[in-house]
């Protein structure tokens, strides 16, 4: 057991280290911004293993061979609206929830028991035990116990934000896989938006925004890293210990 322990706390060391390592590199100077990379790594947007129905390919007419009319495209000029691997779309974020909870439990519970053992298989038992034991009132138990809970959940949260997304997979039956990140630097302190998920093309509105309600499987992270964020952290030594101590 201490063995498992201390390795825990090596491993432990060894990622604080390496957080910390990656901090004092920029000791004095801002925090650095993410170099633009392919959105595809992004956390969670790896090929999708979601079952997909089976769509039959689309019959085409001779008739509009020659016709200047596109039968899939809503616009005469063509849709502008993301489709394929790498087109741009903008999703609106806004989260506004409230939830309020309130539980509360009472229990009790009391018990007695009484015994005694005066004859066993017909022989009389009352001359058996000495003096100080009583076979008419051999044990007497008794116990009570009592529980009182209550707890309570008062939470809002409001967030409204706008982040162009890519999208980096077109999956078999059309919908779109995307991705997309947003850096802000002001001042020490940098904030990083990312959003993941999973889009219809017919929830695509005709200026090319979708609202985060309509992507499935939606990963929306909205953080930072700075100086302002070290602060509002406990120290390495306290977080490991708050993991460690049972108590």
């Amino acid at each position: 057991m201490i063995r498992k322990l201390a390795i825990l706390i090596i491993g432990a060391a060894a990622l604080q280290a390496c957080a910390a390592t990656d901090r004092l590199s920029y000791v004095g100077q801002t925090p650095p911004m993410t170099p633009i990379e392919n959105p595809a790594g992004l956390a969670g947007t790896g090929p999708s293993q979601i079952p997909m129905p089976v769509y039959a390919a689309p019959r085409r007419h001779t008739s509009q061979t020659n016709s200047l009319w596109n039968a899939n495209s809503p616009t005469f000029f063509g849709d502008p609206r993301a489709a394929r691997e790498g087109d741009i779309l903008t999703v609106n974020i806004d989260i506004s929830d409230s939830a309020q909870l309130q539980n509360t439990t009472n229990r009790s519970r009391a018990s007695a028991e009484d015994s005694n053992l005066t004859n066993f298989f017909g022989a009389d038992l009352t001359g058996f035990f000495n003096d100080n034991i009583d076979p008419s009132s051999l044990t007497d138990l008794g116990s009570n116990s009592s529980l009182q809970g209550s707890g309570s959940v008062n939470r809002t949260e409001s967030i409204s934000l706008t982040v162009a997304a890519i999208v980096t997979q077109v999956l078999p039956n059309g919908n779109l896989v995307i991705a997309g990140r947003q850096e802000v630097r002001v001042n020490n302190e940098v904030r990083e938006l990312l959003i993941t998920g999973i889009a219809r093309p017919q929830d695509i509105a005709s200026d090319n925004t979708i609202a985060h309600t309509q992507v499935a499987e939606a990963r929306i992270s909205y953080g930072g890293r700075g100086h302002l964020s070290d602060v509002q952290r406990p120290r390495y030594g306290q977080e490991i210990y708050d993991l460690l101590m049972p108590f």
